[in-house]
């Protein structure tokens, strides 16, 4: 028997993702450039708070993109596997009590937080299955999948097919004992925060954007200009208002959480985490040249 594939729809969320990234950026780019050239008050604050929340989603939404992408399901004599971004659920045949279609049941399911198409992720208790875990993209090809630990709930594009595959593989049997697996998204934070060298890295990027940030709101009540911008020599130091320094800890922050989330899809491959601690080592020093460029600025008489 040849391995089955059965990916989840896609199309749908990852035009509904695409969009909301595409207004949160817009909206986040829009706040920040505002807030470059405000003046300290209230226009200052309510471009800061417009950037921040319209920012603060971004990640979020950009790893559930990510995982809809990579979302798949394979079958075979062996095992049902459930890839979904970094998170893999691999269940032996033999663990599969039974499948079956979601419109079967007669207490419906309740759908998890945040329902958007192409993100059906949660976990749910149902009156009748107990623990219901959701890694699922279309809320009308649910196919539930039961196992003693939990109940899955997942959405492959053609669920009776996946459904016919899983009741041949069985009536063959098994070629090979497998062994059931768990991987989490959290796994592979955990695992490199027990490496001291990346403890270090991260706490030290964050403590430096934590000090930009506090640095920049005491400098910008009290200095009502700086100079930044280009200087030419025998010109006139040009200067603008010392708000436009909230430009410097915004960027530190979004490049160290960029790095921060490429070292760890590094990290997942004993081979590559190398380029991971070189990844979160090339963040911690942007943070800390941040961080002197404000000194620089600050330090040149106006």
């Amino acid at each position: 028997m040849n391995v089955g594939h059965y990916p989840p729809p896609k199309r749908r969320g990852l035009i509904v993702h695409g969009m909301l990234l595409l207004v949160l950026t817009v909206i986040s780019v829009i706040g920040f450039l505002n807030l470059s050239n405000a003046e300290v008050g209230p226009a200052f604050l309510g471009w800061l708070l417009a950037a921040l929340f319209s920012f603060s989603p971004i990640p979020f939404f950009a790893y559930r993109t990510y995982s809809l992408w990579r979302a798949d399901y394979y079958i075979d004599r062996d095992s049902l596997s459930i890839h979904w971004g970094l998170r893999i659920e691999d269940i032996p045949l033999s663990d599969i009590e039974w499948m079956r279609s979601a419109e079967d049941l007669i207490d419906p399911l309740a759908l998890p937080s945040l329902p958007l198409p192409g993100g059906l992720l949660g976990i749910r208790r149902h009156p009748e299955l107990g623990i219901v875990e959701f890694l699922a993209s279309d809320a009308k090809k649910l196919l539930l999948v039961a196992t003693a630990k939990r109940v899955f709930v997942i959405s492959p594009e053609n669920p009776s097919g996946l459904s016919q595959t899983f009741a041949r593989a069985t009536e063959m049997g098994s070629l090979t004992p497998v062994e059931a697996k768990s991987v989490y998204p959290s796994f592979v934070v955990t695992q490199a925060w027990e490496s001291g060298l990346a403890r270090y890295l991260w706490l030290t990027a964050l403590f430096l954007n934590i000090g930009l940030f506090i640095w920049a709101s005491l400098i910008i009540p009290s200095t009502p200009r700086v100079a930044l911008g280009q200087q030419f020599a025998g010109g006139t130091l040009e200067t603008v208002p010392s708000s436009q320094l909230i430009i410097f800890p915004v960027a530190s922050f979004l490049l160290a959480i960029i790095g921060w989330v490429a070292g760890l899809y590094f990290y997942r491959w004993e081979r590559e985490r190398v380029l991971a601690f070189i990844v979160w080592g090339s963040g911690t020093l942007t943070s800390l040249l941040f961080l002197l460029a404000v000194l620089f600025v600050i330090t040149t008489p106006v």
